[in-house]
C-alpha cells in the first residue's frame, strides 16, 4: 500500500504536469507499462485479480503495474502529476485536484450502493441521530466521498460541517482512533465499512441510504488519455465486461476479492450483497454523471469548502469516435 510519504515521492519523481486541451484522443506508439492505482474494493480491484488487463493488453507489449492508495485525495495527487496513469474514485476527490490544476480527466463511472457508505458510533455510545453529533468529534477524510456523506447527513438535521469538531483522518488511522474512543463518529466506505460493522464496539448511526447518491468514477492522467485514447477505452471496456462476468458469479467474485484485497470472504460477501450493489454498473461519463458532479462542485464552493468555481465538463475526457 502506497502511503502519504511514498505518493509524495512519487509526485517529487513525476515532472509538474500544466492541463492540456482534452480534444484530441487518438492513438499514438503505445506505451510501455499501464500504471494503475487501486483501492481495496471495486471492479479494478477484481481485474487485479484475475490478471484481465494483463491479458488484454499482452499481446500489444503493454504490461501493466499496481500501486495501492488508502483512499482518493493521494491516488488522485498521483494520477494529476503523471506518477501513475489511470484510477478510481469517489465524488469529491476530483473536485479538489481540478481545484489545485491536477493534469487529470474524468473517464469513466461506476455506480455503488448508497448503503454502502455509514456513520459509525460506539455501541454504547449516548447518540442515537444524526442531530446528536452537534458538537462531537467525527472523523472523515477531507476530501473523499465520507466527506460529501457527511455534509449531507449532517443537513438532514438542520446542521452543517462548523457544527461538529472535524476530523481529517485517513480510514486506518479513523479506525485506531474509533477503537481507541478518540473520536466520537467515524463516517467510512465499505470494505472498511463492512469490516467495522462487524466489530462489538461499532454500532451503525446512519447510512447513505436515502441521503447520498453513490457515483464513482474512473480518471486518468491528462496527457495518458491525449497520447493513449485508444488503451484508455480498452481498459473500460475489459472493466466493464469484468464486472458484468462479476455479478454473474457472486460466489466466484466473493474469492476473489477476498484474495486480492486480503479482506475476509464473509466482509466481501456484505459488500457485494448490499443494497443496489452492481459490479456491472461501468458506463462512460454521461450528461446525468457530469450534472451530478458540476452540483456538488457548485455546492462545496458555495459552502467554502473548494476553493474556486469549478466547471466540471473543462475535464471530461471523450472517446474519439471511428
Amino acid at each position: 500500500m502506497i502511503n502519504r510519504r511514498q505518493t509524495l515521492a512519487l509526485l517529487g519523481a513525476a515532472a509538474a504536469a500544466t492541463t492540456l486541451p482534452f480534444a484530441a484522443h487518438g492513438a499514438s506508439e503505445p506505451p510501455k507499462t499501464l500504471r494503475i492505482g487501486w483501492q481495496k474494493n471495486g471492479v479494478l480491484a477484481l481485474a487485479k485479480g484475475n490478471g484481465a488487463l494483463e491479458k488484454r493488453f499482452e499481446q500489444r507489449g503493454i504490461s501493466v503495474s499496481w500501486s495501492e492508495f488508502s483512499s482518493g485525495p493521494p491516488l488522485l495527487e498521483a494520477l494529476g502529476a503523471g506518477a501513475i496513469d489511470f484510477g478510481p474514485t469517489g465524488d469529491v476527490p476530483p473536485l479538489f485536484a481540478q481545484a489545485a490544476g491536477g493534469n487529470l480527466v474524468y473517464a469513466g463511472t461506476y455506480r455503488g450502493p448508497p448503503a454502502g457508505s455509514a456513520i459509525l458510533v460506539h455501541k454504547d455510545s449516548p447518540l442515537q441521530s444524526i442531530a446528536d453529533l452537534k458538537g462531537k468529534r467525527v472523523a472523515f477524510k477531507r476530501g473523499s466521498s465520507a466527506h460529501n456523506f457527511t455534509v449531507k447527513a449532517l443537513r438532514t438535521a438542520g446542521l452543517a460541517v462548523t457544527d461538529i469538531v472535524a476530523s481529517d483522518l485517513s480510514p486506518p488511522d479513523a479506525a485506531a482512533a474509533f477503537t481507541a474512543g478518540q473520536i466520537d463518529a467515524w463516517t467510512i466506505w465499505d470494505p472498511y465499512f463492512a469490516v467495522a460493522e462487524k466489530r462489538p464496539e461499532a454500532r451503525v448511526l446512519a447510512t447513505g441510504k436515502g441521503i447520498v447518491e453513490s457515483w464513482s468514477f474512473f480518471l486518468s492522467n491528462g496527457e495518458f488519455a491525449a497520447a493513449h485514447g485508444d488503451v484508455l477505452a480498452d481498459v473500460l471496456d475489459e472493466l466493464a465486461l469484468v464486472g458484468r462476468s462479476a455479478q454473474d458469479n457472486l460466489d466466484e467474485t466473493v474469492r476473489i476479492l477476498a484474495k486480492i484485497t486480503g479482506v475476509p470472504e464473509d466482509i466481501q460477501k456484505v459488500v457485494l450483497t448490499r443494497e443496489g450493489a452492481d459490479l456491472g454498473k461501468v458506463a462512460g461519463v454521461t450528461p446525468e454523471a457530469i450534472a451530478y458532479q458540476q452540483a456538488l462542485a457548485d455546492e462545496f464552493f458555495d459552502l467554502k469548502i473548494v476553493p474556486k468555481k469549478l466547471n466540471v465538463s473543462d475535464i471530461v475526457w471523450r472517446a474519439k469516435q471511428a
